[in-house]
């Protein structure tokens, strides 16, 4: 079954996107990351590529590319997801296409909208029998 883990009080969602990446890279981990628009891609992928001053984490777009041999993909489609590992949300509302993934983390800012979003979010799993994980990045 898919394991929810909430990251709660994120200041800055890009910033914790990379470092959760580059834990899981570090693990041999695959991952998607399911974002709002191309806005947030682009700035993502940017983000990904300044993680670290040693080295950078390289990621792919599945759908500009017919053949993602990548271990980040950064989309805001589900189109073209030959990955099953890790699951970032970075979007208000649940993916449709969660229970495929093996771990999925939600990132949660400090602003009330993206609060009330992750309630709906958290029900939501909770209701349909997920194990769920809490963290609370404040505390980090």
């Amino acid at each position: 079954m898919t394991r929810i883990e909430f990251f709660f009080n994120v200041t800055d969602k890009l910033l914790k996107t990379a470092e959760l990446c580059e834990k899981a890279l570090h693990k041999n981990r695959e991952l998607v990351i399911f974002t709002q628009d191309d806005v947030m891609n682009a700035n993502l992928e940017q983000a990904l590529w300044q993680q670290s001053a040693t080295s950078f984490l390289a990621s792919i777009n599945p759908s500009l590319s017919t053949k993602p041999h990548c271990a980040i993909f950064v989309t805001d489609t589900a189109h073209n997801l030959a990955k099953d590992d890790i699951l970032i949300n970075l979007q208000t509302a649940h993916p449709p296409f969660f229970s495929r993934f093996r771990y999925v983390a939600e990132l949660v800012g400090d602003d009330e909208a993206d609060k009330a979003a992750a309630r709906l979010k958290f029900r939501f799993y909770r209701d349909r029998g997920y194990e769920i994980k809490s963290t609370d990045t404040s505390n980090i």
